[in-house]
């Protein structure tokens, strides 16, 4: 049996998001090399939202791409099921931008990992960041993000998932616990 908490609401993410715009735009050395890069599928939803509310305070667009990393992930080859492949758009280039990869959650760091695999194969960056809506710790990875909507201290047998408008009709953050396995 499962039992869920949710640790974030609508009007919470709104405001997550509102500050991790403000931290963005206020970053970069040149405004005009930003470029926010979403991760499917979770990171690409946030990334457009965050576009919206950094164009705004810049005066001007930033360009957003999407990611797919499913074959640069390090476990493909043992996934119980075949991986689904999804679009990559980098519409601009990746050489000398600010490039700030954007998940919904940061846990092992392997995603981020995958991304910086993929993101290179299309250019050269100036610098990479991270940007996520929930860390919840436990690195297996040297990675961290720079951006941080919501620390959230979990075990790893937790699952955190994040509901967004854009795929689930909801902006809700849950953390799921299982029960005891005795």
């Amino acid at each position: 049996m499962n039992s869920a908490q949710v640790v974030m609401e609508s009007d919470e993410i709104g405001r997550a998001l509102e500050r991790l715009a403000t931290e963005i735009a206020e970053q970069p050395a040149d405004p005009d090399r930003l470029a926010l890069v979403g991760i499917h599928t979770g990171g690409v939803f946030l990334a457009r939202r965050l576009e919206a509310l950094i164009s705004r305070k810049l005066g001007h667009s930033v360009p957003v791409g999407t990611l797919d990393i499913t074959l640069y992930r390090d476990d493909w080859t043992r996934l119980h099921t075949q991986p689904v492949v999804r679009a990559t758009d980098l519409s601009f280039r990746v050489d000398d931008r600010e490039v700030v990869l954007v998940d919904d959650v940061l846990y092992t760091g392997r995603t981020i990992r995958a991304a910086l695999d993929a993101l290179i194969d299309y250019g050269r960056p100036r610098r990479v960041q991270v940007a996520v809506l929930v860390d919840r710790g436990h690195r297996e990875l040297p990675i961290c993000a720079q951006f941080i909507g919501m620390q959230l201290t979990t075990v790893s047998e937790e699952q955190v998932n994040v509901l967004l408008m854009e795929k689930d009709g909801i902006d809700r953050i849950v953390l799921e616990k299982s029960a005891d396995r005795r």
